[in-house]
């Protein structure tokens, strides 16, 4: 916080009855015009993406969480360069929340790896070597290599043009995993391959020193990922929590349960109208 003025010191000199009022008026407190920091300060984030690139956004925000891919991992958000630079605009009000935060899309298609061009025929991962099989090898190496595009053909791009840190270890990702997106389904083994997608892609953010997170809503998380074992490498990252509609609910989901062991439910999102909101739970 800045605080300016000037002082002025007067000296004791024969005053007209003029001046007399004059000095009298100095002296007098005076009720100030509202000031910038009379303004009260949103404590609220929000998130966009590319829905948002001709929308009117809002000028009050703590953080802004912007979203890299353009619906699916494989896109990129057409307008991420102006958004990263709007979301630094943010006043950072609320300490523990960085100013500027991303997302990006998960998924993981190899029960249809015949119908996509991107998923994985090599690699060594911590589930073994990939063979082009639907395994949790290949799984793992599908989202090691959709994060890494989407650090390196997607954000350092438009953050060089923003004009803001291109270094992924410059920010929180949070990695948002949904029922809309591309998803293995119908047993245990199916969930493990999916919980082993967004493990790689944990893992190429990890690499980049990033912070590394996970949005979802309990069921779709349930539906998507299952349980997560103790010693998966998603176990203690923080949560973000989707589903609320109103503050009131978000700030009752703080106290809901992460969606990883060990970790901590540190946002929540709520829509109370055309455009996501959150609320940290500091």
């Amino acid at each position: 916080m800045r605080i300016g003025g000037w002082g002025r010191r007067l000296h004791a000199v024969a005053l007209t009855p003029v001046a007399a009022a004059v000095v009298l008026a100095l002296q007098t407190p005076a009720v100030a015009a509202p000031s910038e920091s009379d303004v009260p300060v949103s404590p609220a984030g929000v998130d966009i993406s590319h829905p948002q690139c001709e929308a009117e956004l809002p000028d009050e925000r703590a953080f802004t969480v912007v979203g890299v891919n353009g619906g699916v991992a494989t896109k990129a958000n057409p307008c991420l360069a102006d958004q990263l630079a709007w979301a630094w605009e943010s006043n950072g009000s609320v300490r523990e929340q960085p100013p500027a935060q991303l997302y990006v899309n998960t998924a993981n298609p190899g029960q249809v790896r015949g119908l996509v061009t991107t998923w994985p025929s090599a690699g060594v991962t911590p589930y073994g070597r990939c063979d082009g099989e639907n395994s949790p090898a290949c799984s793992w190496r599908y989202g090691y290599e959709r994060a890494r595009d989407s650090v390196t053909d997607y954000f350092v791009p438009a953050a060089r043009e923003a004009e803001v840190s291109s270094l992924a270890s410059s920010y929180t990702w949070w990695l948002d995993v949904e029922t809309s997106n591309t998803w293995q389904n119908g047993s245990d083994d199916a969930r493990a391959r999916n919980r082993a997608a967004i493990e790689g892609m944990a893992a190429y953010l990890d690499s980049r020193g990033a912070d590394v997170g996970v949005y979802s809503t309990g069921r779709q998380w349930a539906q998507i990922v299952g349980s997560v074992p103790d010693d998966s490498s998603l176990a203690g990252l923080p949560s973000w929590l989707a589903g609320s509609t109103s503050l009131a609910e978000a700030v009752a989901a703080c106290e809901l349960p992460p969606l990883v062991p060990e970790g901590r439910v540190t946002l929540t999102q709520y829509v109370p109208d055309d455009l996501d909101r959150n609320h940290s739970c500091g």
